[in-house]
């Protein structure tokens, strides 16, 4: 076993963010690989444990990550993206939840064998998902809108119900079998649950009337966020346990429908610092596990409750709840079957199972088991399964990755041609409606509005999209809107067009060439140029290469006044043509370029000789 402190925390976040870029690169889901690595480096090689090594700083660390967590989900629910799923989404969080419950307590007592007490409280706590098991799955498998908004809002929603409604059934259970009952606990108990929701809104509501009446210089903003969510937590924490899930959900939820710039601003280094406490926390979790309970995970009542909760329970909430909802069947057999525990189940069965066992309930060893079992089948079932599945029920984007074009001008519009040509999912956005007329004019998809815009944002589905290139004649709107979806694109994935001038010594572009996307094409080619070519009779053209006709003997084919603009794999990878990029065709990739008219001339009667000849 590891003996240093230091190196283990070190291994932790080395094989966390390892797992991360593992799953990235081959296509797995990343809770999988992240579970798998420590089950690994834990349990069964015996590498670490960090649950003894770490000691009491254990619990303390693993709660504060779930709360920052949990706080960067609920940053994301504004009210805005419930416009005709706010039903589906309050029945799946109340009734659904409430039915959920019912249904995992009987299952938990008649299958897995728990006491009704135990059974209560388990079945209370199985109803969370969360935002560290769905936001991956959502990432991975490009759902469409309305299925991925209504996963990710009761993810985030039901993980402190359900925390809450495990307590809620152990304070039920204290007062049952009490000699004397007393209902000042159960008074407590709803006491502190509307304390953690109102402490959390006033934390939300604090913070953000700070931010925008400057109170709060920029430096310290993010750290101000990270303290103000710890203290909301522990606070709501310290009256009643498992209370600050709550209270740091309220917290986010009023945040993110305040309109605090300063918090869209922070949300992309918050995403960060939420991937990094998932991988480091899954790789703890598993890691700390005894060998004795992954054995006993493989007893029949325990695979028998998971195979229940999966293929009964879970679809039966659902289809129950959304009954008379706009949810379509497709959706509704979808989100009935997702639904993978995470860390939160993990955490809060662990802090239940010691609690049950010192008031009497022997049963209650079995709970980190069972709880292991029902996080590993889902995460890899629903895991393996959720890209696939929402292909088969037209829930999926996948396809070739889009491109979405800022600005409308006659290059754009036959740019966007050619991409539709080679079945590249395309769109172009402006927010005048008379430029946009050249598209609307050609048949190409258009949305009109700023890239920039709050509206824009819930009113364009950006999801089919995985470049973004602009092309206005305004450089610092180009450079302006690069920088803002550099983030949420990549910065490979996101282009402007050049912002050079020519000048007697060289090109200048002032500041907006250092800012924003990469320059697309070539710096040489600024908007007015490549226009100009289109007015000259410059023609977009597809060129195949073969082992006979490869890439060099393209090169040395084309016109000097060749534009080379992207390519197309086989597999339908797009990659645009850029001088801060390399491009290295291969054999069966198709070069699209604008080529002068007297080249594609040429081109047209060499195949009119060759027609001939054949014939």
């Amino acid at each position: 076993m590891v003996s240093s402190l230091l190196f283990e925390i070190t291994l932790i976040g080395l094989l966390g963010i390892g797992s991360q870029w593992l799953a990235w690169r081959y296509r797995i889901p990343a809770i999988v690989a992240m579970s798998i690595t420590g089950l690994l480096i834990g349990p069964i090689f015996g590498l670490i444990n960090p649950e003894e090594n770490f000691g009491p700083l254990y619990s303390p660390l693993i709660s504060a990550a779930v709360a920052l967590i949990l706080f960067e989900g609920s940053l994301n629910l504004s009210f805005k993206e419930l416009r005709g799923l706010g039903k589906p989404v309050f029945r799946i969080s109340t009734v659904g939840a409430f039915i959920a419950w019912i249904l995992g307590s009987l299952t938990a007592h008649y299958i897995a064998g728990l006491s009704w007490p135990v059974a209560f409280v388990i079945g209370g706590l199985f109803i969370v998902t969360g935002p560290t098991v769905i936001m991956p799955l959502l990432r991975q498998s490009k759902l469409k809108p309305r299925p991925a908004k209504v996963l990710k809002w009761e993810g985030i929603i039901v993980d402190p119900i359900g925390a809450l409604l495990a307590v809620f059934a152990f304070e039920i259970i204290v007062y049952i079998t009490a000699n004397d009952p007393d209902g000042a606990a159960l008074l407590l108990f709803f006491a502190a649950s509307i304390f953690a929701g109102i402490f959390g809104w006033a934390c939300g509501k604090g913070l953000g009337w700070m931010f925008e009446t400057g109170h709060i210089p920029e430096f310290l903003k993010s750290p101000a966020v990270v303290v103000v969510v710890i203290f909301c937590f522990t606070g709501a924490d310290l009256i009643m346990h498992e209370t600050g899930l709550l209270s740091v959900t309220a917290m986010g939820i009023t945040l993110a429908n305040m309109g605090v710039s300063s918090i869209s601003d922070m949300r992309h280094f918050k995403e960060n610092i939420s991937v990094l406490l998932i991988s480091a926390i899954f790789i703890m979790l598993t890691a700390s596990l005894e060998v004795e309970t992954l054995l006993q995970v493989l007893s029949p009542n325990i695979i028998g409750y998971v195979l229940l909760m999966m293929f009964i329970v879970r679809p039966l909430s659902i289809f129950l709840s959304t009954i008379g909802t706009s949810l379509s069947i497709n959706e509704k057999v979808l989100i009935g079957w997702i639904a993978p525990r995470g860390i939160v189940a993990l955490t809060v069965s662990g802090y239940f199972a010691t609690v049950l066992l010192d008031a009497g309930y022997a049963d209650a060893s079995i709970l980190t088991s069972l709880t292991f079992a029902l996080v590993f089948f889902t995460v890899v079932a629903h895991g393996f399964s959720i890209g696939w599945l929402a292909r088969k029920l037209g829930l999926s984007m996948e396809g070739n990755p889009g491109t979405l074009i800022v600005g409308s001008n006659p290059f754009t519009v036959e740019l966007a041609k050619s991409l539709a040509k080679s079945k590249i999912p395309v769109i172009i956005t402006d927010s005048s409606w008379n430029k946009l007329r050249l598209a609307r004019k050609a048949g190409v998809p258009f949305y009109h509005g700023s890239m920039l815009s709050e509206q824009t944002e819930y009113n364009l589905d950006t999801m089919p999209y995985e470049y973004l290139i602009t092309m206005t004649d305004d450089h610092a709107h180009n450079s302006l809107v690069c920088t803002t979806f550099i983030p949420e694109y990549g910065r490979t994935n996101v282009f402007k067009i050049s912002p050079y001038t020519q000048l007697e010594n060289g090109y200048s572009s002032g500041v907006v060439s250092k800012v924003g996307g990469r320059v697309l094409f070539d710096k040489k080619l600024p908007m007015d140029i490549l226009n100009e070519k289109l007015e000259a009779g410059f023609v977009f053209r597809q060129t195949k290469l073969t082992a006979q006709y490869n890439y060099k003997t393209y090169l040395a084919d084309k016109a000097d006044t060749t534009v080379l603009l992207y390519l197309v794999k086989p597999s339908g990878q797009l990659k645009f043509y850029s001088e801060e990029m390399r491009t290295v065709p291969a054999v069966g990739d198709t070069i699209v370029s604008l080529t002068p008219p007297d080249k594609e001339q040429e081109k047209m009667k060499e195949k009119l000789e060759t027609q001939r000849n054949n014939g």
